[in-house]
């Protein structure tokens, strides 16, 4: 941590700064055109083969997006005040009323006539009521887990006040983006022109919170593994500024490389778990056994250039992004705690809780907006959704960075968890050595099987 370090992963670097400023412009003009006058920069004459709706005004929207903002922010925020004492309830909430906000929010879009949100929430609490039943056997070791992450951030305030300043920057960029956002919902191109353009701003936004969310993953896990090493935050050989060394090296010599990894990560990991969950139900069905299997081993090629772990070690050694990932992911499965990995669900737990949070704060908007504008609600209650999305899991990456630190060090050395609390290390140790019995009996049966398969065929070409 003390060694001088150099920039990596520059170019991505650029191109977020870049897209950053360039967005900004356009949402600006956006909101601007519309802002209190109608046409007011004279973009129409540009679009005006696409006009097939009434124009309205970008105050008329921007209240809706205000108000996502505020429900966003403060679910994010009471996560955060109740992650000492209610933490743990509230993940197990998540888990279990996500398929039933699912089923609901489904219906209601039918009642309304919107079959394409319709069948798509339908589908989403289909994926989400089998995901949980394909590993409801990991949840106790998952739950023990994240009870120990919130116990280890829980006792460092500093990260939590990171938190809380990191959720008001992305508070003040989302004032920007609503405001464009507005813009296009009050523009009077048709439904399909402005569908396109909230989604190309939505991809934005998400990239955009995400490269926030994972800058403070990288500080909180640097301070974790840092606190670990010196054997707590009152040692007298931990740095009295290593928390602002941290911020330095995010905000620095690191941050091209979180622009880099924050493109991919997300969407390689939600893959990821799903294919883990359909594979562990599959049965013996070998024609759609290989099939994910296919998949299975393509994604796992992707995981290990594209993983969470890698901000640990980015935030340790300020390596590249792919250097990162790829030493992360080698020093988990050379060590076997990869296995303890993919028993673990916090991440896929975590992120219940996130789509959780996002799905209010879509529906308080996307209500306001069916009130008022029925053709235009669903336009917004998306939009707000990915807003309290990336709102509440700025929070949730406070435990996830623990997480992540804590099988990082696990792996490093054993003893740094021991140290820190020897009963979860003891089980820890006894759940790895399950899990390894475990792969290590499966291989035997894929090989006895496959030894099984080539005597009958050997034995019917004789």
């Amino acid at each position: 941590m003390e060694q001088s370090r150099r920039w990596h992963d520059v170019f991505w670097l650029g191109i977020f700064v870049i897209h950053l400023a360039g967005l900004g412009l356009v949402l600006g003009v956006l909101g601007l055109n519309r802002f209190k006058q109608k046409n007011r920069l004279d973009i129409d004459k540009y679009t005006y083969r696409f006009m097939e709706n009434e124009a309205g005004l970008t105050e008329d929207y921007w209240p809706l997006y205000a108000v996502a903002g505020g429900v966003g922010t403060t679910l994010g925020w009471s996560w955060l005040l109740l992650l000492g004492s209610r933490a743990t309830y509230m993940m197990k909430v998540s888990v279990h009323i996500l398929t039933t906000y699912l089923a609901v929010i489904s219906v209601l879009c039918f009642w309304a006539e919107q079959f394409f949100w319709g069948v798509a929430f339908a589908i989403g609490a289909a994926l989400q009521f089998l995901y949980v039943i394909s590993v409801i056997d990991r949840l106790p070791f998952t739950m023990l887990v994240l009870q120990k992450a919130v116990k280890m951030v829980w006792n460092l305030p500093e990260v939590m006040r990171v938190a809380y300043a990191f959720m008001l920057v992305v508070l003040l960029w989302m004032a920007l983006w609503s405001f464009g956002a507005a813009g296009v919902v009050a523009s009077s191109m048709g439904d399909g022109g402005r569908w396109w353009l909230l989604v190309v701003l939505s991809v934005s936004l998400f990239w955009t919170g995400a490269v926030l969310c994972n800058t403070v993953h990288v500080i909180v896990s640097g301070t974790v593994v840092l606190v670990s090493i010196h054997g707590g935050r009152e040692a007298a050989s931990i740095p009295s500024n290593s928390l602002m060394r941290c911020i330095q090296y995010a905000l620095t010599t690191s941050f091209g490389s979180i622009c880099y990894g924050s493109l991919f990560t997300a969407a390689i990991r939600t893959l990821r778990w799903e294919i883990r969950g359909i594979r562990s139900r599959i049965g013996k069905n070998e024609c759609l056994l290989c099939c994910v299997d296919f998949l299975f081993h393509l994604v796992e090629t992707l995981v290990r250039f594209f993983n969470k772990y890698a901000y640990v070690q980015i935030a340790i050694y300020g390596k590249s992004f792919n250097h990162s990932a790829r030493d992360a992911w080698e020093l988990l499965q050379s060590t076997g705690v990869e296995t303890l990995v993919a028993y673990d669900c916090s991440g896929a737990v975590l992120l219940m809780g996130t789509i959780f949070g996002g799905l209010i704060t879509g529906t308080c908007s996307g209500v306001w907006a069916w009130i008022k504008w029925n053709d235009r609600a669903f336009m917004i209650g998306s939009t707000s959704m990915l807003m309290g999305m990336i709102l509440v899991g700025m929070a949730m990456v406070v435990v996830e960075s623990a997480v992540t630190s804590i099988y990082i060090c696990y792996a490093e050395d054993p003893l740094l968890i021991q140290r820190w609390d020897n009963e979860f290390f003891n089980q820890m140790s006894e759940t790895l050595h399950q899990r390894l019995q475990h792969r290590s009996s499966r291989a035997r049966e894929v090989l006895t099987h496959n030894q099984l398969d080539s005597r009958i065929g050997d034995q019917a070409s004789i």
